[in-house]
């Protein structure tokens, strides 16, 4: 059985990170439609200032969506950051959570934004119930992603294809929403999106590393396999 090429899938590849040099490299690389990032990635990744790291990003994708989150929980601070994000490209859409930390739906912050034309890209999403709270608030003439995180939902024991099916009978066809496959784990996820008819997966550097992987030869990957472990006990002096 032979895997399908990247390339003939319909589903677009953004790459997840906040490796300004992983993001030089990934901005050439035609299989990468996009980016995305958030605070959590920037703190591993010891950014200390939020706004000239994302200056600096957008120096670099100039042609391609790229999403930053707002880090405020008050709606008020919500908006105003939202808006300032906004304004640093016409490729940028903002990343603004489901719900603020005390699980309370931020309809009237997202429908306040999308109204105002500003492109969202509404992150942490979960529930059937809450992409349909989402639709319900959105703007149908402003671009919106609605991420929805697929990985944690299997996490959780449930499988993310159907569910994702059943979050996407919910779109209504006359709106500029793309659902997107977030928290992917391991790379045949990528299928597993375009299964369930997914716009857009965010993928990490560590399986856009593993793009190399696809088609390869399993019974030459077999014998890696073996050497690899075979090495490893020879290097570490296991004896018996």
């Amino acid at each position: 059985m032979k895997a399908v090429s990247l390339s003939e899938l319909n589903l677009k590849i953004f790459a997840d990170g906040a490796d300004i040099n992983k993001i030089k490299i990934f901005a050439n690389n035609p299989l990468i439609k996009g980016f995305t990032t958030n605070p959590t990635l920037m703190k591993k990744n010891g950014i200390n200032n939020y706004e000239t790291f994302s200056r600096d990003v957008l120096d670099i994708v100039q042609d391609k969506p790229i999403s930053f989150e707002v880090f405020a929980d008050d709606s008020e601070e919500i908006v105003k950051q939202a808006k300032f994000i906004s304004s640093w490209g016409s490729n940028v859409f903002v990343k603004v959570p489901v719900t603020n930390t005390k699980g309370v739906f931020l309809g009237s912050v997202i429908e306040k934004l999308s109204k105002e034309g500003i492109k969202l890209n509404i992150t942490a999403v979960f529930t059937i119930e809450q992409v349909k709270k989402i639709i319900s608030s959105l703007d149908n003439h402003t671009s919106t992603i609605i991420s929805i995180f697929a990985g944690r939902i299997a996490d959780s024991g449930i499988d993310p294809v159907k569910y994702f099916i059943k979050c996407k009978e919910n779109l209504d066809v006359h709106q500029k929403v793309e659902l997107l496959w977030a928290s992917p784990r391991e790379l045949y996820n990528i299928y597993h999106a375009e299964e369930a008819g997914a716009d857009i997966i965010t993928i990490s550097e560590d399986l856009i590393n593993k793009f190399q992987n696809i088609g390869k030869d399993l019974d030459q990957y077999s014998k890696e396999t073996v050497e690899m472990f075979y090495n490893d006990a020879l290097m570490a002096g296991y004896k018996l």
